[in-house]
């Protein structure tokens, strides 16, 4: 009886209205994501059959855990490509990174030029910090990156529970011209109520500008896959100007 009261609405799943993925991990063997190119052309399917109509891969580069390069991304990108034409699936993907805010990046960004970095449509570059706290050297890093000419995505900021008790945090982000890419699945409770609360208030607020699958494993693409035929979620993300769609556009 309880079970049923509590029980979610449900509707046909369609993300389209996203369109394009701007942060997954789906590229075959290069970090914590998939492990065989298979996978990648299994879970690729499964996203276009829930609407999306373009994927971009965000590897992690992380100099102590995943010290990726374009030398280990792109590679991988071709290899799906191939793999995903052999099994005839017109899917158009595509590569960028997921660069951790550190000082190892900081030191890159000196020598670097924009064409350097694997950057989304060349005018965007998807950024994290840790877990733990926050990078003490953020806020020159996204100055940087604007010197560039490039505009930084922050990823998963709901997630970073040091700022869970200082929304101004956030909104400093902004001011900085980050933009804010929440993920899907903390909108389903999938990290915890503290998360999925924060992720609903940047909605609230506005604040949000891209979703993200953040797609790592098969526990992942389920999650998604119902969260996407829940009523409830249709109607928080309704009302946001979610700018994933103009990514379609090279």
């Amino acid at each position: 009886m309880f079970e049923f009261l509590f029980k979610p609405a449900r509707v046909k799943p369609d993300l389209s209205f996203i369109g394009v993925d701007m942060h997954s991990h789906l590229l075959p063997g290069i970090d914590d994501g998939l492990k065989e190119p298979d996978q990648s052309v299994s879970f690729m399917k499964q996203l276009t059959e829930l609407g999306y109509q373009k994927l971009i891969c965000t590897p992690h580069i992380l100099t102590d855990l995943y010290p990726n390069s374009r030398e280990t991304i792109l590679p991988k990108l071709d290899l799906v490509r191939n793999e995903l034409k052999k099994a005839g699936l017109v899917i158009e993907i595509d590569a960028a990174a997921e660069y951790m805010i550190d000082h190892s990046f900081a030191e890159l960004l000196g020598q670097s030029n924009k064409q350097d970095l694997l950057t989304i449509n060349n005018q965007y570059i998807l950024v994290e910090m840790s877990y733990l706290a926050p990078s003490p050297n953020f806020e020159q890093v996204i100055f940087d990156l604007r010197m560039l000419g490039l505009t930084p995505i922050l990823a998963h900021p709901e997630r970073y529970s040091y700022y869970h008790k200082n929304f101004e945090a956030y909104e400093r982000c902004v001011e900085l011209g980050c933009k804010l890419q929440v993920n899907l699945l903390s909108l389903s409770g999938a990290y915890g109520p503290y998360v999925k609360k924060t992720a609903e208030k940047l909605f609230k607020k506005q604040m949000v500008d891209y979703l993200g699958t953040d797609m790592h494993h098969e526990k992942h693409l389920e999650l998604l896959q119902d969260l996407a035929t829940r009523k409830d979620f249709y109607a928080i993300v309704a009302s946001a100007d979610i700018k994933n769609k103009q990514l379609l556009n090279n």
